[in-house]
């Protein structure tokens, strides 16, 4: 049992020792380089030299036992090994930050970069309104947005890689938390010039047209509620990437499909269009903007979850 309770001490004391000779400075240059992809930039963001950041990268290389960064085009590139620490590393550097005396946010000096994921097709909707908003209230924040629901989502979004997420469908565990925005209303489109459908549509009628659909395959397919493993599924003859493409075949075809009301009627004009209400007693689909638990201390995400709320609830 002694021989155990040593072997134990003399392995933390050499991890602590360990953890004595790491400059823990470098783990910030880490985070920079990591969200500017560009040395240069992250240069500037830090406040430091270029020649100290190169300096910094090839001592986080020595630290890590792995390239971490490579050349691509103008800029570079994380490894898989960098991807893989960028998350713990960020949320680690955040934790710290929020427990120092005097940390705040102040949006107007931030420098801060935001990572979104909007899944589609609310991207279309939502994403040029959160652009302007920001760049009408802070000169030097930035956001990147992406279009598309990665598999990984809830790793990115416990990691902070992804900081907000705006979908149509809550988490299930309890480490995320959701807020409503709202609800979006879901029709039947057809092309104008289809000879059944006209101004209303039934439950039979339904069951005898030909769908079109978001592919039962794309993670977070807008189509899947409606299709997948329903008495709809039968009658699907095209599927899909997006819902653009989906209205895209309507229009041209006697073929319907399914989607929220206001990009139907945003595109009604263009592709000779119009929705039609749906047989059905719920039509809505509510809206969420999902974070995770551990950034309940960050004032920027504060800041931020409350712009997006503010921009798209109107």
């Amino acid at each position: 049992m002694t021989d155990y309770t040593s072997a134990t001490v003399t392995s933390r004391e050499s991890a602590d020792m360990h953890l004595r000779n790491v400059d823990l400075n470098l783990l910030t240059v880490f985070d920079a380089v990591m969200q500017m992809q560009n040395v240069t930039r992250a240069a500037q963001v830090l406040g430091m030299s270029q020649p100290a950041v190169s300096n910094a990268v090839s001592r986080l290389k020595v630290m890590f036992n792995d390239e971490l960064f490579v050349r691509y085009g103008r800029g570079i590139q994380p490894t898989l090994r960098a991807k893989q620490l960028f998350g713990p590393v960020r949320q680690a550097l955040q934790l710290v930050h929020n427990e120092l005396p005097g940390a705040g946010f102040e949006p107007e000096q931030s420098e801060r970069i935001f990572n979104l994921s909007i899944c589609s097709p609310l991207d279309i909707k939502l994403a040029p309104k959160i652009v302007e908003q920001i760049k009408n209230e802070t000169p030097n924040i930035n956001v990147n947005i992406k279009s598309y629901l990665n598999s990984n989502i809830e790793h990115q979004l416990k990691y902070q890689e992804v900081e907000f997420f705006i979908s149509y469908k809550e988490f299930e565990k309890t480490e995320f938390h959701s807020q409503p925005l709202f609800n979006d209303e879901v029709v039947l489109v057809v092309s104008n010039k289809h000879p059944r459908i006209k101004e209303s549509v039934t439950q039979e009628m339904l069951l005898n047209e030909q769908h079109s659909i978001v592919s039962l395959d794309d993670i977070g397919s807008f189509s899947a509620p409606y299709y997948k493993d329903t008495h709809l599924e039968d009658l699907i003859t095209y599927q899909g990437t997006d819902l653009n493409s989906v209205l895209n075949i309507v229009s041209r075809t006697y073929l319907v499909a399914i989607a929220p009301r206001w990009l139907v009627e945003s595109y009604s004009e263009q592709l000779d269009i119009k929705a039609v209400s749906l047989p059905w007693e719920k039509t809505e689909r509510p809206c969420y903007l999902i974070w995770h638990e551990s950034t309940a201390r960050d004032k920027g995400h504060l800041w931020m979850k409350n712009l997006l709320s503010e921009v798209c609830q109107k």
